[in-house]
């Protein structure tokens, strides 16, 4: 059972997302608008988090911009089939996921199902998606601890989203070897999950973007167009 909270202001939605993720033994806590899922997010964190994008008081894009200030929770973004550009926004802001509407409820529960997987929250007990991957590694100035979803550089700690972090893990396993956008998808999303080479290259952007914030210098990982990426070891 994960503990999930659920922002909506659509009642119809939020009734039905919170009985089909109880049915599956969840708890969940909604919220009606952005600034009251806010507070309750940063103040008792779940295992994952459920965001509209448009709402009242705060839209969800805000939240997910200060909520990513101080927290790493996964993130699924719920938004319409014509809000492309939120979509991009929202994965340049540390989103996890997005499920556009209208959905179906088996949809909704197969991409929590993976993301819980993913983060080791959905209370199996085998190893973590990352665990399984490896044990720590140390790459060059980079640190990173699966078991713990750490990571340092130059011993100064960068936090990642758990996308981030496993994408990160796969190109410094291997250093110096080219990941093409299909093997990072597979590193870091379930199988029965389908991103498109945009998502890939969002996440990518904002963990650069994170690196350079304590080293304005870092160039570790490299884009080879119309290959993927690689992790260049210092």
């Amino acid at each position: 059972m994960a503990n999930i909270t659920l922002v909506d202001d659509d009642e119809n939605i939020v009734a039905s997302v919170s009985l089909a993720l109880e049915s599956h033994g969840h708890k969940v806590t909604a919220y009606h608008d952005g600034a009251s899922g806010l507070e309750a997010l940063e103040t008792t964190p779940p295992d994952l988090a459920i965001l509209d994008v448009k709402m009242p008081r705060m839209d969800g894009m805000e939240v997910l911009r200060r909520l990513r200030q101080t927290s790493q929770i996964p993130v699924i973004m719920l938004t319409s089939k014509d809000e492309e550009i939120d979509e991009i926004l929202g994965f340049n802001l540390g989103a996890d996921d997005y499920i556009h509407k209208p959905f179906s409820q088996r949809l909704l529960i197969e991409r929590v199902k993976a993301l819980l997987r993913r983060t080791g929250a959905d209370g199996g007990e085998g190893e973590t998606a990352a665990e399984a991957a490896g044990k720590a590694i140390k790459r060059g100035k980079l640190s990173m601890d699966p078991a713990r979803h750490e990571s340092t550089w130059e011993g100064k700690p960068v936090k990642l989203t758990v996308t981030e972090f496993l994408l990160l893990q796969a190109l410094a396993q291997r250093p110096g070897f080219v990941k093409s956008r299909d093997s990072l998808m597979d590193a870091a999303y379930d199988d029965q999950v389908y991103v498109d080479d945009r998502t890939i290259d969002s996440h990518v952007k904002r963990m650069r973007k994170k690196f350079r914030v304590v080293d304005p210098e870092f160039d570790a990982i490299e884009t080879l167009y119309g290959v993927g990426y690689r992790y260049r070891e210092s």
